[in-house]
């Protein structure tokens, strides 16, 4: 205990309040509440028996300061929104920082549309849910876009209206009503959101019955397709009715939580009961020592429900928390009406926390599984790598290199990256052979390599990163090129390999014979993975390369035409036989688009007989 704490220790209010505590960095290491500030922030300095992490964070702490709360309660919240933003070091820590999905509507907007988010924010905007499974969520939009014919695009309406922008493919499918045309009122789209939300709210009855008149005046106008749209959305919106589970607090519902720790790893697993079923379960990965388990569900259930999930009338635990009742006073609050948390012995709940309980063990198990199976996919398989090929570093960065064109055209190379046996993708990069290869795979990845490490040495950064090992698709004749390449540049010292596709051999420089490995050795599958992910970026690049040059191919005959032009054309008639079937008044009308330059794409195509 330093000076400035033991005057501060004299100094603490009998008051209710929240304490943080602070190393010599001046870093918060941990906050925590207290019913009577004096009496729990000395106990931290008191010559006692501590438990390990209680002894380790005192022997940091330089300086602390505490605020103070007009009850428990308030105490509760502040230290729960102080932990969430903060993430103290000794803090017991929820990793996972999840929120349930809402629905949300900005009515205010003119032609709003629905968006999902993941935290309410006082900004005035209607909010639906939250929805406690994905897949309801992803049944209540799909329904809204099946059945209400409102936008779910992100267009600029008002602008789309002033540049009398043609209505969507959404709109010919009749599941937009094209607010975009301009022939959609302000009011006529309020009307229709209004249906919408009486939907996501529940009430499908109204709905139903309004489309079903709807049905039978088209039906009696013989508007028999009109007719057959709406029976089709009266069919979507009663099936979801029987299952939206978007969750309203005035029904039966309960929340079951275990906590589960095995070692180092410790998880909360999660059941949400709603109308006597079970409808959702999540396990979340929790960061504590040696609390018990008490202490950490306590801790647990401050941070879960303190931002925006929905606060159940029941909460069932495998363990009883700590300040039980401290803890209902706040989570009853946030819900606006009374909330009991229960630790039940015997009876139908206690076989519920022993379901979450059973669930969370199998979710640890789990997890240490596919753990161990990423590693033996990534690091492990660099490990076998080195081994089978002597290298004695093990490769943090790995490129490899593929090219790819059709007959010697449009030649291209991507380079991929692994990281500690992952794929890197922001890392990838791609290359336009500027060579006339014509087909010359070597003189193709002599280009790409030299460009590739000249940049490096240029001090280009996105190229700054050297590899640790080359992979190259391909046999001897592809890797004596790399080696070429690498020597040119002084990097000699970085290894190289080739992998010859036909009999999956791995080329070594110094080896005559290739190393042939078993079909299950780790090593080959990781060099395969980054070859075949050289191959896929590599010939994908090339595919768009293509099909845009066969695209612009005809128009670059026209003279004046220039690549402003031809994207102008094709951003307005989409395909070449629209530019074909077009007038030269149409063509005009095009962005970027002269007079001139319309008459010249007009007689091209109409007088020269190309049509």
């Amino acid at each position: 205990m330093n000076e400035i704490i033991s005057e501060k220790l004299k100094l603490l209010p009998d008051s209710p309040g929240v304490y943080k505590m602070y190393d010599g960095a001046g870093e918060i290491i941990y906050v925590g509440k207290a019913v009577n500030l004096k009496n729990r922030v000395r106990q931290y300095f008191q010559r006692s028996q501590k438990p390990p992490k209680v002894e380790a964070m005192v022997s940091h702490i330089e300086d602390f300061q505490y605020i103070i709360t007009s009850n428990e309660t308030e105490a509760l919240t502040l230290e729960s929104n102080l932990i969430k933003a903060l993430k103290p070091r000794y803090n017991i820590l929820l990793k996972d920082d999840k929120h349930f999905p809402y629905v949300r509507l900005d009515m205010r907007q003119d032609y709003p549309r629905f968006e999902v988010v993941r935290k309410i924010k006082k900004d005035g905007a209607r909010y639906f849910g939250p929805y406690l499974s994905a897949i309801s969520l992803k049944d209540s939009l799909s329904a809204i876009r099946d059945s209400f014919p409102v936008r779910h695009c992100k267009k600029d309406i008002n602008k789309a209206i002033a540049r009398n922008e043609r209505p969507c493919l959404m709109y010919h499918l009749g599941k937009c009503c094209a607010p975009c045309s301009g022939n959609v009122s302000r009011e006529q789209y309020h009307a229709l959101l209004e249906s919408v939300c009486r939907f996501l709210e529940g009430h499908t009855e109204p709905i139903v019955e309004l489309f079903t008149r709807q049905m039978q005046e088209a039906a009696e106008n013989m508007e028999y397709e009109r007719a057959a749209l709406l029976r089709d959305r009266i069919v979507a919106v009663k099936s979801l009715g029987e299952k939206q589970q978007a969750i309203s607090l005035s029904q039966s519902e309960r929340d079951v939580f275990a906590f589960v720790r095995d070692g180092e790893d410790a998880v909360v697993f999660a059941l949400f009961e709603r109308g006597g079923k079970v409808i959702g379960t999540e396990s979340m990965s929790i960061s504590c020592g040696e609390e018990s388990p008490e202490e950490i569900t306590a801790s647990f259930l401050k941070q879960y429900y303190a931002d925006g999930a929905p606060v159940p009338r029941e909460i069932v635990t495998y363990h009883m928390p700590e300040e039980q009742e401290a803890l209902e006073n706040w989570l009853s609050q946030g819900r606006g009406s009374r909330v009991s948390i229960i630790c039940p012995q015997r009876g139908e709940k206690r076989k519920l926390a022993e379901m979450a309980y059973k669930n969370g063990a199998e979710a640890i198990t789990k997890a240490r599984e596919l753990e161990h199976r990423a590693w033996e996919r990534g690091e492990g398989a660099i490990l076998r790598l080195c081994e089978a090929i002597g290298l004695s570093c093990i490769p943090e960065r790995m490129e490899c290199y593929d090219n790819s064109h059709i007959r010697g055209r449009d030649t291209v190379s991507g380079m991929v990256v692994f990281i500690n046996g992952k794929s890197a993708p922001k890392e990838y990069r791609r290359f336009r052979i500027k060579a006339e290869a014509n087909g010359d795979d070597y003189m193709a990845m002599e280009e790409v390599l030299t460009r590739r490490f000249q940049r490096a040495m240029d001090g280009d950064e996105k190229f700054s990163r050297l590899p640790d090992l080359l992979v190259i698709d391909g046999g001897r004749g592809q890797l004596n090129v790399a080696l070429k390449v690498l020597d040119k540049f002084g990097l000699s010292h970085i290894p190289a390999i080739g992998l010859a596709e036909r009999n999956e051999e791995i080329i070594l420089p110094d080896e005559e014979q290739p190393l042939i490995l078993e079909r299950r050795d780790p090593a080959l599958h990781i060099v395969e993975r980054i070859r075949d992910e050289a191959h896929r970026f590599a010939i994908t690049y090339h595919r768009s390369l293509r099909a845009k040059n066969a695209l612009m191919s005809e128009l670059d005959r026209i003279e004046g035409m220039g690549p402003k032009r031809k994207r102008a054309l094709f951003d307005e008639f989409v395909s070449l036989d629209a530019i074909k079937a077009a007038s030269a008044e149409e063509l005009a009308a095009a962005r970027g688009m002269t007079k001139r330059a319309a008459k010249a794409v007009y007689d091209y195509f109409h007088t020269n007989g190309t049509e």
